[in-house]
């Protein structure tokens, strides 16, 4: 019996995957897992449409980023050095570091408290572990290998899937709620869509894939791609793009779908983390669910944790003219400053873990803030991506352009409804 090989073009295509799958995965972090179980289990079904409604606005927030990176060969924050006043600069880089090192706690914290759910033990020390093991893959692995590792982690994102065929779902109603969705909430409700919005179109995800689409050519800041060259990779960064953010927010669909039909149903509504989450399925869903679930926590942050870190570092190396690259050695006395970022970024992070103010319990008020924060940072791109003097003559066609600006103002509107019924 002849096995049947696979189709070479369907291999060379899973090749070119990179950027874009690897960011839509670090996109369903811990504190996108935790938000979407909240709203999922405060909400049922009727919060479905925001990750439909979200998923184009996603992609071209995310294609523009891609191409800036590419067509400049310089990151998002060495282009705003060059196009926009210091206090722009530094005002955007501050607030992503901020966030970012948020974030970064609250994810690390989550992994610990999931592995402690699965084995028992101390959550403190595998936060440490945690830290550390993200810290050493990012300064210790060669930039391909860490790539290529972190393309395979993405798959962990399927134990997601998984979840939902292990638990009663009523179609009819998830339907019903997804196409006339509920949205009298009041402002608890448009709390929840701030956090989704900020969790699915988040601002370390432009840094990240502007500054892989730099790292993935092989001169970075010197001569511009030939016509074709170009045409061939914009597209390939379409592509990558959309099956990215695809699979980001069919995942992120999967979650609020999972705990809707089992946590809200069960009138379970009070969910602060996302490892509360997997606990609280426990008895609903049975050992299996619950084990998947953990798992996903576990895996998730283990690709979005370095995520989270390295985007800071690109951004505070390009704003400081360092070098900032994954391909530097430290052995060789290059990069200091830009693993310097990463390191105080995920340390500063596990030292979050150990304050009185848990930061398990920030992972959905870090959501909410990566949505109002991302506001100007959108802004900003847009402004980049629109501009000869940046661009050249491969500035953003209208499509693009209209799709980015309605992301901008989407997230903006949803913020200042937000502020206003407060």
């Amino acid at each position: 019996m002849q096995l049947c090989k696979p189709d070479p073009s369907f291999l060379r295509g899973l090749r070119q995957l990179g950027p874009g799958l690897i960011t839509g995965a670090a996109d369903d972090d811990p504190s996108g897992i935790a938000t979407y179980s909240q709203a999922g289990a405060m909400f049922g079904f009727s919060m479905l449409w925001t990750v439909v409604f979200t998923l184009p606005l996603m992609v071209a927030i995310q294609i523009i980023s891609a191409r800036i990176g590419y067509v400049t060969r310089r990151g998002l924050a060495a282009n705003i050095k060059q196009r926009f006043p210091r206090w722009v600069l530094f005002g955007v880089v501050g607030l992503l570091l901020g966030a970012n090192t948020l974030n970064v706690a609250a994810d690390i914290a989550a992994m610990a408290e999931a592995l402690r759910l699965l084995v028992g033990g101390v959550a403190h020390v595998y936060a440490v572990a945690f830290g550390l093991a993200c810290l050493l893959l990012q300064v210790l692995l060669p930039y391909r290998s860490y790539v290529r590792w972190l393309k395979w982690l993405t798959l962990v994102l399927l134990s997601y899937v998984a979840v939902v065929f292990t638990v009663h779902v009523d179609w009819a109603q998830m339907t019903k709620e997804l196409l006339h969705p509920r949205l009298g909430g009041g402002h608890d409700m448009l709390l929840m869509v701030v956090a989704l919005f900020g969790t699915t179109i988040s601002p370390y995800l432009f840094f990240w894939q502007a500054a892989q689409e730099v790292e993935d050519t092989d001169a970075p800041g010197g001569a511009a791609p030939t016509r074709r060259e170009m045409r061939r990779s914009l597209r390939r960064i379409r592509i990558d793009t959309i099956v990215g953010m695809t699979f980001s927010n069919l995942i992120a669909f999967f979650i609020i779908l999972s705990t809707a039909a089992t946590l809200h149903a069960a009138g379970v509504t009070d969910i602060q983390t996302s490892a509360q989450a997997a606990e609280a399925l426990r008895p609903l869903a049975g050992e299996f669910t619950f084990l998947l679930f953990s798992v996903g926590i576990i895996g998730t942050g283990m690709l979005a944790v370095p995520v989270l870190a390295g985007s800071a570092a690109y951004a505070v190396a390009e704003a400081a003219g360092w070098q900032g690259s994954l391909s530097l050695r430290l052995d060789r006395g290059e990069g200091r400053g830009f693993y310097g970022v990463i390191a105080a970024a995920t340390i500063g992070g596990v030292i979050l873990c150990f304050t009185p103010t848990d930061p398990v319990k920030d992972l959905f008020w870090s959501a909410v803030l990566n949505g109002v924060i991302a506001v100007p940072i959108m802004a900003v791109t847009m402004l980049l991506a629109s501009r000869r003097d940046t661009m050249g003559e491969h500035v953003i066609g209208r499509p693009l352009r209209w799709l980015g600006w309605a992301a901008t103002v989407a997230m903006g509107a949803t913020v200042a409804a937000m502020v206003v019924t407060m």
